[in-house]
């Protein structure tokens, strides 16, 4: 089965440029320096899935040229991965049935209160997304697509990775126990966190990107959940082979 993950956007809570910001980065003509927040589609046999539903979940999917979504995977329940959930209601309503959202129990709680709205009977009127919230307690199938949920530490709070076949989507993070090391071993992909090249509390830094990667050794490697710190170029340009940062609208293929 051929696999399309296409990295709708690559930026951190702030986004790249950030409000009020006029560092080298936020006014680079680069494009690639221009990144929303984080989320990842999804694409294989006719389905369409999405890994979060970003601040700009509406612009991502309509950059995409998204005419369908089957699932909504989430990793957490953080404002910049869920904030655009509303937006799933033009999918719903066209396609007439609820979409599947798979996370812990700790996440679709959080959205259920947050989006307490979409779960409670209002009045006709003001269109809101039908969803189908469903707990992930182990790996499941997807429409012929094999998940794996990857558990790492975002600071203390619980966040999922998720894996495919030969590569995984692992953001929001800063600890990676040995067990989930285990479950990331032999990837030809791998998207990794790493905010910044400067430490923090609960994200990699690019260096304890790099400790990860040169433990699992995956056949390539893009950062992402990038902060306006790294310039694209200058810090793609000191990066090892094989590692790089990624890119809003960048497409990496795989085959599970």
């Amino acid at each position: 089965m051929d696999v399309t993950l296409t990295l709708l956007g690559t930026g951190t809570s702030h986004g790249v440029p950030c409000i009020a910001c006029g560092c080298e980065v936020c006014s680079s003509g680069d494009p690639r320096n221009q990144r929303f927040r984080c989320s990842a589609l999804l694409q294989y046999e006719g389905y369409s899935v999405v890994i979060d539903t970003a601040t700009e979940f509406r612009l991502q999917a309509l950059r995409a040229g998204m005419t369908t979504l089957d699932a909504v995977l989430f990793t957490h329940s953080h404002a910049d991965h869920i904030s655009g959930l509303d937006d799933v209601r033009s999918f719903s309503e066209r396609q007439g049935e609820a979409i599947p959202c798979y996370g812990c129990e700790e996440c679709l709680g959080d959205i259920r209160r947050r989006f307490d709205y979409i779960f409670t009977e209002t009045q006709l009127g003001g269109g809101k997304p039908r969803l189908e919230l469903i707990p992930t307690e182990g790996p499941f199938d997807l429409h012929g697509l094999r998940v794996l949920p990857v558990p790492v530490l975002h600071g203390r709070l619980p966040v999922l990775g998720f894996r495919f076949g030969p590569a995984a989507y692992v953001t929001d993070c800063n600890q990676i126990s040995s067990d989930s090391m285990e479950l990331l071993k032999g990837l030809d992909l791998l998207v990794l966190d790493a905010l910044r090249w400067r430490s923090h509390p609960t994200h990699f830094n690019v260096e304890q990107a790099l400790e990860v990667v040169e433990q699992l050794r995956p056949g390539r490697v893009y950062f992402t959940h990038v902060t306006h710190d790294l310039d694209h170029a200058a810090t793609n340009a000191a990066l090892p082979e094989g590692v790089e940062l990624a890119y809003d609208g960048l497409r990496l293929q795989f085959e599970v």
